[in-house]
């Protein structure tokens, strides 16, 4: 679901960063307390997992791959605005230093799994789950469903923004210039896989974790039991969420059975694809037995060649294998999201601190 450079014109991700910038400046501000406090660990926490959950890819119909995303989890644990916040950091290190979607469309990545996908997980499991008790198991079935219901209306609003590419946007001899496939391939290539495995991979790793919260820190899902206020002041600091990081550090040791799904996801194939007779065969498939264009879109080669990521594909270049590199980089990125809301967090105290100092 991580759109590469190339694939939306440089309108379309003018527009989709548009649509998300207000989305981030309200996020921010609520989030402003959390970053004055010691639950920044708990902040990076959820945003690492997200980005280590999506290197976990299944195989999906069709010969392509997919993944969960980790924005239900995040939004049940830390409420929608400090989930935008946080899936957002994990998609932006993700495409920035891994190249996985693109940096021209990180505003639409950013409003299709970060900000739409949580908001509606958010307001599915407060619905279903309202008036329940913390260990209910009703509030187990509300993250299962919105898990699974989040992260398909994530993957509807990605292939609307495939599809409408070739109606709007094409050359004068009416080539597509970006993503090459219209809505009534775009959308059912998406949503078959989505509705199906991805989709079912986000409800059960959705459901399973709020169930083992339940049993293990039921406090971390009081914030979102009765509004979206900041978590208890008890779950500050590094201490309470060890246990998390604990866990974490054994989902990247298993990373790399991301390696083991074949195949492309659905619409992240790379300009090479275009004209590799086995590519071209695998995206057929895919996408409903009709062909790709014969040469790669014209937009698509200029926009994919703007920015060559330092680890692309998860893969350093200085580790010869590629499990240890999987694992490596999911360190990697983890330890980068923590230093991110480390800064942040020093920002905002500096911030607050600067007018309060020069006061007489």
């Amino acid at each position: 679901m991580h759109i590469p450079d190339g694939y939306l014109s440089p309108s379309t991700c003018a527009v989709a960063f548009l649509i998300a910038a207000p989305f981030w400046w309200v996020a921010q501000k609520r989030v402003q307390s959390l970053l004055h406090t010691r639950l920044v660990p708990l902040l990076a926490v959820v945003s690492a997992f997200c980005f280590v959950i999506m290197m976990f890819n299944l195989p999906l119909p069709g010969g392509t791959t997919g993944h969960a995303v980790g924005m239900a989890v995040a939004a049940i644990v830390l409420g929608p605005w400090a989930a935008i916040l946080a899936v957002s950091m994990a998609l932006f290190i993700q495409a920035v230093f891994f190249g996985d979607g693109g940096i021209t469309a990180l505003g639409a990545n950013c409003l299709n799994m970060a900000i739409v996908g949580p908001l509606a997980a958010y307001g599915l499991y407060r619905l279903i789950a309202a008036g329940s008790a913390i260990t209910a198991r009703r509030r187990v079935v509300a993250a299962t469903v919105a898990g699974y219901c989040a992260i398909n209306i994530a993957a509807l609003l990605a292939a609307v923004e495939f599809g409408i590419q070739p109606l709007l946007f094409t050359d004068a001899a009416g080539a597509p210039l970006y993503a090459p496939y219209p809505l009534a391939v775009a959308v059912p290539a998406m949503l078959l896989g989505h509705l199906t495995f991805a989709g079912l991979a986000e409800a059960v790793v959705t459901g399973g974790i709020v169930a083992y919260l339940q049993k293990a820190n039921p406090d971390l899902l009081r914030a979102t039991a009765a509004g979206d206020a900041p978590a208890p002041a008890r779950l500050s600091g590094w201490r309470p969420v060890r246990s998390l990081w604990l866990g974490m550090a054994m989902v990247m040791i298993l990373s790399p059975l991301g390696l083991l799904a074949a195949g492309t996801a659905w619409g992240e194939w790379g300009a090479a694809d275009f004209h590799d007779a086995g590519a071209r065969a695998g995206i057929t498939r895919a996408s409903g037995n009709i062909a790709p264009p014969p040469g790669v879109p014209a937009g698509m080669m200029r926009l994919q060649a703007l920015w060559s990521a330092p680890m692309p594909a998860y893969a350093p270049s200085f580790m010869q294998n590629a499990r240890l590199g999987y694992v490596l980089s999911a360190i990697m990125g983890s330890g980068m999201i923590l230093l991110a809301f480390y800064l942040l967090a020093r920002l905002k105290r500096t911030a607050a601190w600067r007018p309060q100092s020069g006061q007489r």
